[in-house]
């Protein structure tokens, strides 16, 4: 230092508490000449404790400029800035620094910068350093993550950067740091993508559970190391809670998250109902609309947690400390609460935490009511659909039969395909498939009303051809009184159908189709076929007739009557399709349940394109001793004869509770048969679920039921079959018509 200054420096005999000098000194140039140059002196401790001093040059001639502007970086800056060595042991720090850590310079001086910064960025905060130190070059804004040393309750976020200190040769001589707290700033930037997020992630279903859930798994644990969502019990059925704030504080559980597996604070589990007394948060947020935040030593806290043990038991065990409570309202009406605690994390929720709280529930309180509103129009489309469709087969004799529906909404559950068994006259059935054009809840109440239109046919005994034209005379019918579509016309709202008449006493089934696809048929040796029956226009064109086809089917032969969506798939064309349904009914010893899972299974793996519905019917025959049947001749003496026949067949049938009934109608409808009605006249009786009375003539006038006056001679017959048994009616036949009625048998028979 001799041959630097050529004398004693000044600060060295001063106060030994000097720690930093400025001033004017005058120092010998390298080539022997003398310059007055500013220097600033500070103290350094040494290894072994002696005082070591650092200078650094001051122009002279900007000296007071200079003194003030590094006594504002040593006191003033807002920056914080230390200087470390070679061996990254620091040097010097100024006052923001100082503040920004807590570490004072007896605890900071000499030390590396792990004396600052705890928690896993504080290796990677040196590594940067050292890398600086080797390389030379700079490292600029990198994040350190971590709390100070003498902050060590909160998590900060620093920015720093690190540059080299060189000496006039270029040598690296140390290291300087200067760091910005940027704490504020990133987590507002983590609130934005936290809301950000919320728009995106909440509300991906129409499901009022999973769309709590996914609120629930946001916030955690980004917000709240413990999140509870609360809903009223009217949301989860679609039901609207009354409007304004909720006055009970009995809610359901629909979803929680904790920073703990398998959320063990939860006092409930998801689904279950929990109960809030009158003091706790979540009732008056419920009564008053408003949200609320809390620390446990909160006396509303304490006071509710005293009537609730259980609460305080896991209060005390995870350690509670801060609490938000929002309520969940969307559309002005109060849908639940949801709950936000911290427990791990230690510092306490602030106003900004509030607010993002707010605005994530507000978020998902729009979602949930939206889901709750689709919930009741789907469970309205569902109960709708479920009206419009058989709820179970009937059980008959003449065939075994099953079913399958797969609505091409399945969001809504309805569509416009349909099926239906109709129990006909004489033991017969009807099996009935139709596809309305489009799906959803308009097709669905245009299927609703041809159903209801083919049943009403069906019990006047149409023929399955006349059946279908009068079936498109209401479809035309209906595009022209159309409200809700004025303009539509009657091939906007058409339809196909296929209907078909089986008659198990002779085996015989009629059957006729309106654009409909082909029926297969499986036999018995295990031939399967598509029925080659006339084509027939879609319902709604008008002006084309239909046409019937009427054949043998064996005991045993499997029907399947089915929709373009079973054969028509995404990918494969309907030829392929319709050889996959005669591959997949191709099955030995399989009841048709069964059956129509592996034909679904086959030709739908995946969700359908359109809707499809499949109906399956094993024909089945009566046996010759349930029948029995006798020739009439037109002559009033033959009734006695063949009525003593009917009560014989009746009595070896086991069926002696029925011969007084029996006896009057027959010899009523016989009776009416010999005056009124043509050759050739026939009674038959059929054993089956129920005792069928039929009596057919020649003659295609029907008689109609009429009260009889005081001195009429007739008109009592007919009313009097009516009284006595439990159905009947009348059938056209192409020879004549058919009078019909059917008694209940006793149980057991």
């Amino acid at each position: 230092m001799a041959d630097l200054l050529g004398t004693r420096p000044h600060w060295l005999s001063g106060p030994e508490d000097l720690d930093e000098w400025h001033g004017v000194l005058t120092v010998r140039h390298l080539r022997g000449h003398r310059l007055a140059m500013g220097v600033g002196a500070h103290r350094l401790t040494g290894d072994y404790g002696e005082s070591l001093w650092l200078l650094s040059q001051e122009p002279g001639d900007t000296f007071p400029e200079d003194h003030a502007l590094a006594d504002w970086v040593s006191t003033a800056s807002p920056v914080a800035v230390t200087v470390y060595d070679t061996d990254l042991r620091c040097v010097w720090q100024n006052a923001a620094m100082r503040r920004l850590t807590g570490v004072p310079d007896r605890y900071r001086i000499g030390r590396g910068p792990v004396a600052a910064i705890s928690g896993p960025d504080a290796a990677l905060w040196e590594e940067r350093m050292r890398q600086v130190l080797e390389t030379g070059c700079a490292a600029e804004g990198f994040l350190v993550h971590g709390r100070t040393r003498g902050h060590p309750d909160h998590d900060r976020v620093l920015t720093a950067s690190a540059s080299a200190l060189r000496d006039r040769t270029g040598r690296v001589t140390g290291v300087c740091a200067t760091v910005i707290d940027t704490t504020d700033y990133h987590r507002a930037q983590e609130r934005l993508t936290l809301l950000n997020e919320a728009s995106m992630r909440i509300g991906s279903t129409l499901d009022v559970i999973h769309t709590g859930q996914e609120l629930a798994e946001l916030v955690v644990p980004r917000l709240a190391d413990f999140v509870s969502v609360d809903l009223v019990e009217a949301l989860l059925s679609g039901d609207a809670p009354p409007p304004g704030a909720v006055t009970g504080a009995v809610l359901r559980r629909v979803a929680h998250q904790s920073v703990r597996d398998g959320v063990p604070e939860a006092v409930v589990n998801v689904g279950d109902v929990d109960f809030y007394t009158a003091n706790s948060p979540q009732a008056r947020c419920l009564a008053s609309g408003r949200s609320e935040f809390h620390r446990t030593m909160d006396e509303v806290v304490g006071t509710w947690v005293a009537e609730d043990p259980v609460r305080r038991a896991k209060l005390s065990e995870y350690g509670f400390h801060s609490w938000i409570v929002v309520p969940v309202t969307a559309r002005g009406t109060t849908l639940g609460v949801a709950v936000f605690v911290r427990s791990r994390r230690p510092e306490p929720f602030d106003a900004e935490d509030l607010s993002v709280a707010e605005e994530l529930v507000a978020r998902a309180a729009v979602c949930l009511d939206n889901a709750r509103r689709f919930t009741r129009e789907h469970t309205a489309a569902v109960a709708l659909q479920r009206s419009l469709l058989p709820h179970q087969l009937p059980e008959h004799s003449a065939v075994q039969a099953a079913y399958r529906y797969l609505p091409g909404a399945p969001e809504l559950g309805v569509g416009g395909d349909w099926f239906d068994i109709i129990p006909l006259s004489g033991a017969r059935v009807a099996l009935v498939v139709g596809d309305v054009i489009g799906h959803g809840l308009q097709a669905s109440a245009t299927m609703g009303r041809l159903r209801t239109a083919v049943r009403t046919l069906a019990d006047i005994d149409l023929a399955p051809d006349e059946l279908l034209t009068r079936l498109d005379d209401l479809v035309i019918r209906l595009a022209s009184e159309s409200e809700t579509a004025p303009e539509a016309t009657a091939a906007d709202m058409g339809a196909t159908c296929l209907y078909a008449v089986y008659d198990p006493v002779s085996g015989r089934c009629c059957l006729a189709r309106a654009g409909h696809p082909l029926p297969a048929v499986v036999r018995p040796d295990g031939t399967a076929d598509f029925l080659e029956l006339p084509a027939g226009p879609p319902l709604g064109l008008g002006g084309l007739p239909f046409e019937a086809l009427e054949m043998d089917l064996p005991e045993g032969s499997l029907l399947a009557l089915y929709t373009n969506g079973l054969v028509e798939s995404r990918k494969q064309g309907v030829e392929a399709g319709l050889d996959g349904l005669l591959r997949a009914l191709v099955v030995e010893e399989v009841s048709p349940d069964a059956l129509c899972d592996q034909v679904v299974g086959s030709l739908l793996p995946d969700r359908p394109a359109d809707d499809a519905a499949l109906l399956l019917a094993r024909v089945q025959r009566l046996g010759a001793g349930q029948v029995a049947t006798w020739d009439v001749p037109a002559a009033p003496d033959a009734v006695a004869g063949v009525r003593a026949q009917a009560v014989r067949r009746l009595e070896e049938w086991g069926l002696e509770e029925q011969t007084f009934v029996s006896e009057l109608v027959v010899s009523e409808l016989v009776t009416n048969a010999v005056r009124y009605g043509g050759t050739p006249i026939r009674l038959r009786l059929i054993r089956d679920r129920t005792l069928i009375c039929e009596v057919s003539d020649g003659s295609n006038t029907a008689p109609h039921l009429r009260r009889a006056r005081l001195f009429d001679e007739g008109g009592r017959g007919l009313m009097l079959v009516a009284q006595l048994t439990q159905h009947w009616g009348v059938r056209q036949t192409p020879v004549g018509k058919v009078i019909w009625c059917e008694q209940t048998l006793p149980p057991g028979v």
